[in-house]
């Protein structure tokens, strides 16, 4: 019982590591919703205006068609990861894309990450001309994913 107590053991732990690596999704959507909850309505009415302000092209004119928030911290490996990608959509012509690095680190982008529910990251959020959210995605993805997204979008 003594030498296969460690195999167990250890089989219990890699079990409960795929468990958890195949359940991210769904616990990071929890604790998005959890801190969405928690954000004030004056709060959300405050965000709301400024994404209305910023990220609604119909309104304010602008020449996006639309925009990528990349809430990221510089000390994260995977967030480095992505620059290449970001500044490849960023330099892109079709479609314009207003791409926005938000730094979970200050202070002014707290209020903007209780609002999406930003509980890792990176974390990429796609919004329409209208300034609204269609599109997210928690870790690395790809230039030609997020444009075939905005195409998808596009076409509905």
């Amino acid at each position: 019982m003594k030498k296969i107590l460690p195999f167990i053991i250890a089989a219990i732990f890699v079990i409960l590591i795929i468990v958890g690596f195949l359940s991210r999704t769904t616990l990071n959507n929890y604790i998005s919703q959890k801190m969405k909850e928690q954000t004030s309505v004056e709060t959300t009415i405050l965000i709301e205006k400024q994404i209305d302000t910023k990220y609604n092209y119909l309104q304010n004119k602008q020449n996006f068609e639309f925009t990528l928030l990349e809430f990221g911290s510089t000390g994260c490996t995977i967030c480095k990861q992505m620059e290449p990608v970001l500044e490849e959509i960023r330099k892109s012509e079709k479609p314009k894309v207003n791409v926005v690095f938000l730094n979970i680190m200050h202070p002014e982008n707290q209020s903007l990450m209780k609002y999406y529910g930003i509980s890792a990251v990176p974390m990429q959020i796609l919004l329409d001309r209208q300034g609204e959210e269609f599109f997210r995605n928690y870790g690395f993805i790809s230039a030609e994913d997020l444009v075939a997204k905005t195409i998808k979008q596009s076409n509905n």
